[in-house]
């Protein structure tokens, strides 16, 4: 039999579902893809019997016609996500062997839609990261090499990037993942593949680590875009247990596909053209808009004035929601204790945390709290939140014009690892064009439109409406026919 791994999750729901190989065989093929793939590092924890007793559920259903969405369908899970009687540690030392008693509600619903579980992702600590190099089980590997031959290790990624190596390398047919400030639009095109974060609040962020509560949002990561809108369908829905949470019906996503944009309007912001980005990224930025055209859109330029002030402005709030939540963590109720020898219980909070957060969690703690105190709070944290209000103003006024905006994804293409992590600036500036939509809460996703020079992916970047999902998928779905794209990384792991 073929190599299942190497098909999307549309073939192989489509091919169980004509018989063509039954669900354990599809198990059974990405538990060996993961097995023998250990050097990338994308899996902190590896269940494989999960996956077989999901299959073997799903081979049974078949034969009675019961049938659910994502019945036969193996994902793997970021480390962020609660699950059942599984570590999740979100990639640090401080949540060490912490197996929880419940399940999160987007893994819940996916595992209500059929899906069975290949393992944990690995991920930046607490999502703290741009290249999944934070991580307290060290980096994640990219499945992509560069065209020169070089050896050099590259990152896929972060804070999502066991998620976006592990469906790059074929590892999964699909992944969760979650975007703070690009954390899934990124990796998704530093490898090749396509990730959409939805409007904040369409899927349940109940059970899922928190790192900034009013910017984080789980979304699904695949190789195509009908793949994603198969896996947003399963995951999103209105949740009484998480205050943030929208209610709305769910979509007819994937139903709803379409790559034909007649009397659409896309939108290309002049403030996106920024010096030092390499020509690479712009040429493909002058194509995707070519594409656009070709599928029948109309092209209106757009401004975004305060697209300057984004990134400063996230990382005030961000590091400032992430010093509030992560107080929890002190040795107390679960994971990590240090216990100082006649030391009082300052002693062990102080221990238990300078030894569970890493270098870049503590960082951020550390602005943050800054931010918050009495003497700045104004001065930083409220003057962010003006400017936040000032971004999504520009997005609504934009949206008049337009129905959806087209940019890049990223400024470069992945870069080796180790080469950004002595300068945090430069390391924050990999997510300049993803952050806005973030702050704005809108829906976003990252398509693969190419490869530079070297043979590595570039991605082309979509920002919808709030609410209109459906519009960026079609208008990627678009992308997607005219690009191409069906390069995938050289096994040599």
């Amino acid at each position: 039999m073929a190599d299942l791994t190497t098909l999307t999750l549309t073939q192989l729901r489509d091919g169980f579902r004509a018989g063509d190989f039954s669900a354990r065989e599809i198990a059974e093929n990405f538990n060996a893809a993961v097995a023998a793939a250990r050097s990338l590092n994308a899996y902190t924890v590896e269940t494989p019997d999960d996956a077989l007793a999901c299959a073997d559920v799903a081979d049974a259903a078949r034969q009675s016609g019961d049938l659910k969405p994502l019945s036969g369908i193996p994902l793997g899970i970021k480390d962020l996500f609660a699950t059942v009687g599984v570590d999740t540690t979100s990639g640090s030392r401080i949540l060490g062997g912490f197996k929880p008693a419940y399940e999160s509600t987007v893994s819940g619903k996916l595992r209500d839609a059929g899906a069975g579980m290949l393992g944990k992702l690995n991920m930046d600590e607490f999502a703290m990261g741009s290249s999944n190099e934070t991580s307290a089980y060290g980096p994640v590997i990219s499945p992509w090499k560069r065209s020169d031959g070089g050896n050099a290790a590259l990152t896929p990624g972060g804070s999502s990037g066991g998620s976006a190596a592990a469906v790059a390398a074929g590892l999964a047919p699909g992944v969760t993942g979650t975007d703070t400030g690009g954390s899934i639009r990124q990796p998704a095109a530093f490898t090749g593949i396509t990730g959409i974060k939805p409007t904040y609040g369409r899927c349940s962020r109940w059970g899922i680590v928190s790192f900034a509560s009013s910017l984080d949002q789980a979304g699904p990561m695949s190789r195509t875009v009908r793949d994603c809108a198969i896996l947003l369908e399963a995951m999103s829905g209105f949740d009484s247990k998480d205050a943030t949470s929208i209610d709305a019906p769910v979509p007819a996503w994937e139903q709803g596909l379409s790559s034909d944009l007649k009397g659409k309007r896309v939108g290309i912001p002049r403030e996106y053209r920024i010096d030092g980005v390499p020509g690479e990224i712009n040429a493909l930025w002058d194509q995707g808009i070519a594409w656009l055209k070709d599928a029948g859109a109309e092209v209106v330029e757009i401004s975004l004035p305060h697209t300057k002030y984004a990134l400063p402005t996230y990382y005030i709030i961000a590091p400032a929601e992430a010093s509030s939540n992560l107080a929890r963590y002190d040795g107390v109720r679960y994971g990590l204790r240090e216990t100082p020898e006649g030391g009082n219980l300052d002693a062990m909070y102080a221990a238990t945390r300078a030894a569970g957060f890493g270098a870049e969690v503590k960082r951020r703690i550390m602005i943050g709290t800054y931010v918050l105190s009495a003497g700045f709070y104004d001065a930083y944290f409220t003057k962010a939140q003006r400017v936040r209000a000032l971004i999504k103003r520009d997005f609504a006024e934009a949206f008049e014009k337009c129905d959806f905006i087209l940019t890049p994804t990223a400024p470069s293409a992945a870069f080796g690892i180790g080469e950004k992590m002595s300068d945090p600036l430069a390391m924050y500036l990999n997510d300049v064009f993803a952050v806005p939509a973030s702050l704005a809460g809108l829906p976003a996703m990252s398509v693969p439109g190419g490869l530079d020079s070297q043979g590595l992916p570039l991605g082309l970047h979509l920002i919808g409406r709030e609410m209109d999902e459906q519009g960026i998928l079609n208008a990627g779905l678009a992308i997607e026919e005219r690009a191409g794209f069906t390069a995938r990384p050289q096994k040599w792991w």
